[in-house]
């Protein structure tokens, strides 16, 4: 490297450059943009290994129990960089997720030492941290001798962040100041819209900006569109799963709850009120009308494929699910658009619940402090960078990575509204649950009372009256109430 070329990155490692104007400088003096990726590749991993000693653990091995996912193939991808890094030998074993948490919870609840490391869903350390088969990495994040100092944990989106820390008392606030780190987020989901732009102009659509907007776009594309085309996709199934994505990201918009705290730190069922009945009448009517025959089935995967194949307009759902679908071998890659929901006319700005893949420490691991070396690593700026510019790891948890030139061009590129849908729907991205052990039975059967509500089999004020009448009864049984 020249010696003005190794100068100008000097100077971006210590900060006296920002990275457009490095990249604008280095072009300037006729390196090509690829050949700048490089050197500030270089020059990342170089400050990223400067003052902190990542040999300390050379020779150990570790072993990772991965779910199939576009964030795992991206680690696989760049994991020899951290076997270079560190010395250290890392195995795995990655399963499909219909699987995969089944393995996650055989292996956690049997007290088994073989994962070091695990890929997890925020949700599920509530469930992981309480039982104590997950460790607080609380201790080794504020550990200058075990962590990089390079580390950034304030870089990590705010949200995001206080949604994996939890103290575990039943109703706590996520990311409090007594919350345990159960995880580290390492990429996430929000729900906004993803539509077949050339579908709207066919019929001359807009883009929903609200709830009753939705409504009345889904039904005239359903109507206009033709050939079976229906108007709006979301999950149905009898599952928590169908709860979290569009659905309690437009009733959180409403300011509405799934349960309320009393001051005494009592639980109680908050779906019945009238603001959440009127809510749950317009939901119900826009699958009623709009959605597909057999709704009550589907899952993530039924509504990225329909939208992929063309039998869906649009989703409200996770906006990485629109991405993933508007690319490969998908009839629609290349007609999808994206854009954020505010469902709540009144609202000042959308707040999708967010889900998190996350990276959590067995209780069990044989080495906890190699295991929280790679933790960092792959949590750290630079495989975020490797992730989000030369594989598919969306969203990324890094504000740092949200500023980088090359993602972003990348994004606007063949994704057109998806970097301005997230800069306006990140601010206000986290999990809008109630954190407490009994997620999972209590959003299940809120999933099945919606299905009996749009099989018109109970209507919605009775409905939404019972299911909150046998959460309570729950809660309390279960001493929460």
């Amino acid at each position: 490297m020249y010696e003005k070329e190794k100068g100008l990155i000097d100077a971006f490692v210590r900060q006296q450059v920002d990275r457009r104007e490095l990249l604008r400088r280095l072009g300037a003096m006729g390196i090509t943009a690829g050949a700048a990726g490089t050197l500030l590749n270089l020059a990342q991993t170089r400050a990223w290994a400067a003052d902190f000693d990542w040999m300390a653990h050379k020779g150990k091995k570790l072993k990772l129990l991965l779910n199939k996912h576009p964030y795992a193939d991206a680690m696989i991808a760049n994991l020899q960089a951290f076997k270079d890094l560190t010395g250290m030998d890392v195995t795995y074993d990655v399963f499909p997720e219909d699987v995969y948490f089944d393995k996650v919870t055989a292996a956690l609840s049997s007290g088994s030492s073989e994962y070091d490391a695990f890929m997890t869903g925020a949700y599920m350390t509530w469930t992981y941290g309480p039982a104590g088969w997950v460790t607080d990495l609380n201790e080794w994040i504020k550990d200058p001798a075990k962590t990089n100092p390079n580390y950034a944990w304030d870089d990590f989106l705010p949200g995001v962040r206080k949604s994996c820390a939890w103290n575990g008392k039943p109703g706590g606030e996520l990311g409090s100041d007594d919350a345990k780190q159960w995880c580290i987020p390492w990429g996430f989901e929000q729900n906004n819209i993803t539509y077949n732009k050339t579908m709207f102009d066919k019929v001359g659509a807009t883009v929903p900006g609200n709830l009753d907007e939705l409504l009345t776009t889904a039904a005239k594309l359903t109507k206009d569109v033709g050939g079976g085309v229906y108007g709006i996709g979301v999950r149905g199934s009898r599952s928590w799963a169908t709860i979290h994505p569009g659905f309690l990201s437009a009733y959180a918009n409403f300011e509405q709850k799934d349960l309320n705290v009393s001051a005494d730190g009592k639980l109680s069922a908050a779906m019945n009120t009238p603001e959440s009945k009127e809510f749950h009448k317009k939901w119900v009517q826009m699958i009623q009308e709009s959605g597909p025959k057999n709704w009550s089935t589907y899952t993530w995967y039924q509504v990225g494929t329909d939208l992929g194949a063309g039998a869906s307009a649009m989703i409200y759902d996770a906006d990485i699910l629109g991405y993933f679908m508007n690319g490969g071998d998908n009839k629609m890659a290349g007609q999808l658009a994206y854009a954020a929901f505010k469902a709540n006319p009144a609202a000042k700005a959308p707040t999708p619940n967010i889900w998190i893949w996350s990276l959590a420490m067995s209780s069990y691991a044989k080495d906890k402090d190699a295991t929280w070396y790679f933790i960092q690593w792959a949590s750290g700026l630079d495989h975020a960078i490797f992730g989000a510019t030369k594989m598919d790891f969306v969203n990324p948890v890094r504000q740092a990575v949200w500023k980088e030139e090359a993602f972003r061009d990348k994004l606007n590129k063949s994704y057109p509204g998806y970097v301005d849908m997230f800069d306006v729907s990140a601010p206000g991205a986290s999990i809008k649950f109630t954190a407490q052990p009994l997620f999972f039975d209590l959003t299940t059967e809120w999933a099945a009372t919606l299905q009996k509500m749009v099989a018109k089999e109970v209507p919605v004020d009775e409905g939404l009256d019972a299911l909150a009448q046998s959460i309570d009864g729950q809660l309390k049984e279960a001493g929460l109430g």
